[in-house]
């Protein structure tokens, strides 16, 4: 599950994410399930994020991996059964990768926690807008437009009002440049995009093809990487242009993950709230 209460509580900037994906781990019923409970032991505390999920943390599991196109399907068939769960009904449910029988969330809050949508593409942003309460992407100036153009247009033909856009950035810090670059290096395996379409699933060989393939600038670019908090705070700056309600920061700094904590509470987040 992916627990918000900092983001709910700043509607502005979290530090910190994970995505719930109901492929193979997780049938969606019991992902309803305890949405549900953690909402009534956390009221206004809680929400969910939901993806398509990565063959990483699938394919050890034993199971076939899924084209993109099909585990799009299955995300859009999970958001389904979930929200009518949340809804109350007594769901016997035939799909055609899940299915449920008498399925009923006997206990649930009287308002349901909301739900965010990873979304890497422009029909991913469109199940966003019907089925869910925001939208989450990566804050790449040059591919995250297009995705909150079709969140914002899919949210219209809806006649939804916008939801939660919210726009996630890595950072890492430390005392000295190289240290901030050498404590992210390693993220450099994130970033190839076959890694979220195609079955790759073992770490070492994943490390090895990304810094064989992932340019220092191309790190450089979709992260923020610097010993200056001036930089941390002109890059996010300039990606709250991009119109986000909530920005995640994500702490990859594995020089001194603490030491960025203490500079980002004292030397960044009160420029950003002035």
């Amino acid at each position: 599950m992916w627990l918000g209460a900092a983001c709910q509580a700043t509607r502005r900037v979290c530090i910190g994410t994970g995505v719930t994906a109901p492929v193979h781990r997780y049938h969606p019923a019991l992902v309803a399930q305890a949405w549900a409970t953690l909402e009534l032991m956390f009221p206004r505390r809680i929400f969910l994020g939901i993806g398509s999920g990565e063959a990483l943390n699938e394919s050890p599991l034993g199971l076939p991996w899924p084209p993109l196109r099909d585990r799009v399907d299955c995300m859009e068939e999970s958001l389904e059964i979930i929200r009518r769960l949340a809804a109350g009904e007594k769901l016997s449910f035939s799909g055609r990768y899940h299915s449920t029988r008498d399925a009923k969330l006997y206990t649930r809050p009287a308002e349901p926690a909301p739900i965010y949508v990873s979304s890497f593409g422009k029909r991913s942003a469109g199940i966003a807008a019907r089925l869910g309460d925001g939208v989450l992407t990566l804050a790449d100036p040059r591919e995250a437009p297009a995705v909150l153009e079709a969140y914002r247009a899919a949210a219209d033909r809806a006649n939804k009002p916008d939801g939660e856009i919210i726009l996630l950035i890595s950072f890492s810090w430390a005392a000295t440049e190289e240290a901030a670059f050498d404590g992210a290096i390693g993220w450099k395996a994130s970033l190839p995009k076959e890694f979220y379409a195609e079955d790759w699933h073992q770490p070492d060989l994943m490390e090895r093809h990304a810094m064989q393939t992932i340019s220092d600038e191309e790190l450089h670019r979709t992260h923020i990487i610097s010993s200056d908090p001036a930089v941390h705070v002109d890059r996010i700056r300039d990606l709250l242009k991009m119109g986000p309600t909530i920005m995640i920061l994500n702490n990859v700094s594995g020089a001194d993950p603490l030491g960025a904590i203490r500079t980002y509470g004292e030397h960044v987040l009160p420029h950003l709230r002035a």
